[in-house]
């Protein structure tokens, strides 16, 4: 693969997720699971995470099966296929901080 594809294919994978929002969901497991881990007190966690991806501030990313949307200190993965959100947690840097 050249190059060029390479990097067409990852911005082609942005679009994707962002044309397909409405596609977006989780599971029961997933909604307690990222309400917990960014302490959220909203009781639809779809909809915040579809705000949060369509920032212009999103830094959206694939890589294999999961996009990784990094966004106000947190990161937010979605499986590519199903468009799952598998759960979102604060940001590495964010945790260091807290430490």
């Amino acid at each position: 693969m050249l190059k060029s594809e390479w990097c067409y294919g990852r911005m082609n994978g942005k679009n994707q997720l962002l044309e397909n929002l409405e596609k977006l969901h989780t599971t029961e497991l997933g909604v307690g699971r990222i309400k917990k881990n960014l302490s959220l007190d909203t009781d639809d966690v779809v909809q915040w995470c579809q705000t949060k991806i369509k920032s212009a501030e999103a830094d959206i990313k694939r890589n294999g099966k999961n996009w990784y949307v990094g966004i106000d200190n947190c990161v937010i993965t979605i499986n590519a296929y199903s468009y799952t959100i598998i759960t979102a947690h604060r940001s590495r840097q964010e945790n260091k901080r807290e430490s």
